[in-house]
């Protein structure tokens, strides 16, 4: 029998709904989301990004990731500063929703609402929803994560440069069933009493000089839940109601970014989830249907934080003058990024995992002051092109990178405002960045805060 694709081919046979008693699900499309993705190695300038759309949104989402994403909004000459909380908290109109494939560290999340609190952020709990579904960090996890990068230290000569905030040990626990979620916590605390001093003893038996006060941790979490409960919804359902009620504008914000995702990224050097689009459907409980825009953020250069391949890394005074100009220091580790001319190659790259609709380019500003500016554009082995982005990190390692020079505009940008407030110069830069990688560029930014975002269209 020839299977069919169109459902008006298909002929039903089973009894009517109305016969069974079953309320038929609704089949409209409903809401489309918009996504916003990193599409370097992150920091590129996501939170942003965010910021802007959530001024219109109904409602903000993270899918992916922890307290190991930092997020920079400048709003008002207030900095904010987010980690686990999506950038959309900001807007006192909208929701924001922390989805079941994001990872929770309690203790992080009420202190990164109370430092922002202090800062200007009111009423955050109130506009916060929880997916029950997901998992937590503990305390020890993130001892776990230091000791497992202390371990391959000294093992391998070299670690994977984690930010030590317990996220890997986290998702090896949700991977290996033996993880505990919100609607444990909130659930029958004996049952999830045992099922932490379960997780407590099997991390104990692999790791000797782990040492936990389990009667404690088990009373701080207790606490943290009942703060928590109001929060906490069936993400799947509160999903569902919003895709497919009134209409809504629903932004997923993701952390990370393509190059650090735990399957198309630079591995081993990656996170532990995914953070291409893939992650917004698993992560959310979205169907892929309800997927509209897809908005890649770019900077004009590349960074990395941590360790791990950059074929365009510059470790001479063009990567000092990118990382003093554009004060490139990690926001959840402090550690200064690692900074080259920007690649298209992992741009384009990008691209075809996610399907951008259109590019975010930031921080064009931090090259006003370059004689010259570079832009790697393909990759070579042994003299020759390669058509494609190498899986393998030995052979990344060994590219050449084959660039495009452009002459640098030396004009101030900060205070553009719009496509023709730019040089001649930076539009040209612009225009072959949006050629080369076959998606439009609908923001440039020039600066830190919200108005210094030009948009193209």
């Amino acid at each position: 029998m020839a299977l069919s694709w169109s459902a008006k081919e298909h002929k039903n046979t089973n009894q009517p709904a109305a016969a069974t008693g079953l309320k038929r699900p609704r089949n409209d499309v409903g809401n489309k989301v918009a996504v916003v993705l990193g599409a370097q190695w992150g920091d590129e300038g996501k939170g942003k990004v965010v910021d802007l759309l959530a001024t219109q949104a109904d409602f903000v989402c993270r899918c992916q990731g922890g307290n190991n994403a930092g997020h920079t909004v400048v709003v008002d000459g207030k900095e904010y500063d987010f980690h686990l909380l999506p950038s959309g908290i900001i807007n006192p109109k909208s929701i924001s929703l922390i989805g079941n494939g994001v990872v929770i560290h309690l203790p992080g999340l009420f202190e990164e609402g109370d430092k922002n609190e202090k800062k200007g952020l009111k009423g955050w709990e109130k506009r916060l929803i929880v997916s029950d579904r997901a998992h937590l960090v503990f305390d020890f996890h993130q001892v776990i994560d230091g000791l497992q990068e202390t371990e391959r230290q000294a093992q391998e000569g070299k670690n994977i440069g984690t930010t030590k905030k317990g996220i890997g040990p986290a998702y090896s626990s949700k991977a290996s069933r033996t993880g505990l979620r919100v609607c444990d916590l909130l659930g029958d605390i004996k049952d999830f009493s045992s099922k932490f001093k379960n997780l407590v003893r099997q991390y104990q038996s692999m790791y000797p000089s782990l040492t936990v006060d389990v009667e404690d941790q088990l009373k701080k979490l207790k606490e943290y839940g009942e703060r928590l409960r109001p929060m906490v919804r069936d993400g799947v359902y509160y999903m569902y109601e919003a895709l497919h009620g009134s209409p809504k504008k629903i932004l997923v914000e993701g952390a990370n970014a393509a190059l650090l995702d735990i399957d198309f990224g630079t591995y081993p050097f990656v996170t532990s989830s995914n953070c291409t689009v893939g992650g917004a459907c698993t992560g959310l409980g979205i169907p892929p249907l309800n997927i509209g825009d897809v908005f890649g953020v770019a900077k004009a250069y590349t960074t990395r934080v941590g360790i791990g391949a950059f074929p365009t890394e510059q470790l001479n005074a063009v990567g000092e003058l990118l990382q003093t100009r554009g004060h490139e220091v990690g926001v959840t580790t402090g550690r200064k990024r690692r900074c080259g001319w920007l690649d298209l190659v992992i741009v384009r790259y990008a691209h075809m995992i996610n399907g951008f609709t259109a590019i975010a380019l930031t921080k064009l500003d931090i090259l006003d002051v370059l004689e010259e500016i570079k832009v790697g554009i393909a990759y070579k082995l042994h003299g020759k092109r390669i058509p494609h982005f190498p899986a393998n990190m030995d052979v990344l390692q060994k590219v050449e990178v084959e660039y495009e020079t452009f002459p640098g505009w030396k004009t101030d940008t900060s205070a553009a405002r719009k496509w023709g407030d730019l040089p001649v110069k930076a539009q040209n830069y612009i225009r072959f960045i949006e050629n080369h990688i076959g998606v439009p560029i609908k923001w440039v930014g020039v600066g830190k805060s919200r108005e210094c975002m030009i948009q193209m269209f």
